[in-house]
């Protein structure tokens, strides 16, 4: 296996970090769960990925969230049984090489760039107003 499979629009397992416990002094993730790959950005240092969880719990009005329709969930290697949503107004960072989160595992799956490219672009529209969760050391 190889770090090579990690690419924008893939679906990992991860231990995401939700902003809410980052802000109460939590550290890691409570459980690995599905993560979208939003970007891989090349740094000298190792690329930075940036990553959206994706969940199985209603959200409140006001999040930036979209649900996954089922041909994408069955694209992104996901329960098609479940409602899913990736959530796009908070993300975590970590770097290939320096993460004790990431292994070098085959994606779960892969979104469509029909689905996946306009959540991204609105995505760096929105960014401002995102809360980051930074895991790399």
């Amino acid at each position: 296996m190889s770090y090579d499979d990690i690419q924008s629009g893939c679906v990992i397992r991860f231990s995401y970090l939700w902003a809410r416990q980052a802000a109460h002094g939590e550290t890691e993730g409570r459980k690995d769960r599905p993560t979208a790959v939003g970007f891989r950005l090349p740094r000298a240092s190792g690329d930075l990925l940036v990553l959206f969880a994706i969940t199985s719990q209603p959200l409140q009005p006001d999040r930036f969230a979209v649900e996954i329709p089922a041909m994408e969930k069955r694209r992104a290697g996901l329960d098609g049984l479940l409602r899913l949503w990736i959530i796009l107004d908070e993300y975590n960072t970590d770097i290939i090489g320096r993460s004790f989160y990431l292994e070098p595992e085959l994606p779960l799956g892969h979104f469509s760039k029909a689905f996946f490219a306009p959540l991204m672009r609105e995505f760096v529209r929105r960014a401002s107003d995102a809360r980051r969760v930074e895991r790399s050391s």
